[in-house]
């Protein structure tokens, strides 16, 4: 299955400009964990809930803050062509939680999380218990 094809399409956006209390605003009417930072619909920045947290406790007036001051920039992506196991490969190798989606032009189209990922396993899990089932009618788990 691509990469794609799973998680949201509507994708929480905002600009390096954004002030962080409307990004915590954001994430909480959203109920979403990271809002992806864009400029010309491409990904050039993602802020996580914990980014947030962690910048408010590093100063005492985060209202002059914006989101390029507390995003990790330049994050990592997946192309949607992708197959979905590339999630996994990312999420080891980069320590991330959730990934951007971008088309071949580098167009953000959706994202991906470590959520979405353990879904998939669990659905394809199902799925083998449910073959293994109806070939061995004697097994049971």
């Amino acid at each position: 299955m691509p990469v794609g094809h799973l998680g949201p399409d509507d994708v929480v956006t905002a600009t390096r400009d954004t002030p962080v209390d409307e990004i915590i605003a954001q994430l909480a009417a959203e109920s979403v964990g990271a809002i992806v930072i864009t400029e010309d619909d491409k990904p050039v920045g993602i802020v996580t809930d914990r980014d947030v947290v962690l910048a408010l406790n590093e100063t005492e007036d985060f209202t002059s803050l914006t989101a390029a001051d507390v995003m990790t920039e330049d994050p990592v992506t997946l192309q949607e062509g992708e197959e979905a196991m590339e999630i996994s490969r990312t999420i080891e190798e980069h320590h991330v939680r959730r990934i951007p989606v971008v088309d071949e032009n580098g167009t953000l189209t959706g994202i991906v999380t470590l959520d979405d990922l353990v879904a998939t396993i669990g659905e394809q899990l199902d799925n083998i218990a449910e073959t293994i089932e109806v070939q061995s009618p004697e097994y049971s788990p």
